[in-house]
């Protein structure tokens, strides 16, 4: 039996998926501080929920494309 050598990640797609992770979590904090300041502005919760519930929505819908895309 031969031992598994550990491959070492390229340093370019490695800094790639770093930035496209945290473009997401940027763009989901940015979702949900719109959603705060829309039920803030119209004075309805249910606005700032459906912010974020879509929100939610859509990046789930975006998760499972690129997922099922592979």
């Amino acid at each position: 039996m031969t031992p598994d050598v550990p491959v070492k990640p390229d340093p370019a797609r490695l800094r790639t998926a770093n930035l496209r992770t945290a473009l997401v979590f940027a763009s989901i904090a940015v979702v949900f501080f719109a959603g705060i300041l829309a039920a803030k502005f119209m004075g309805e919760p249910t606005t700032g929920i459906g912010v974020i519930g879509g929100a939610v929505l859509l990046f789930l819908v975006f998760a499972i494309g690129r997922n099922l895309r592979k």
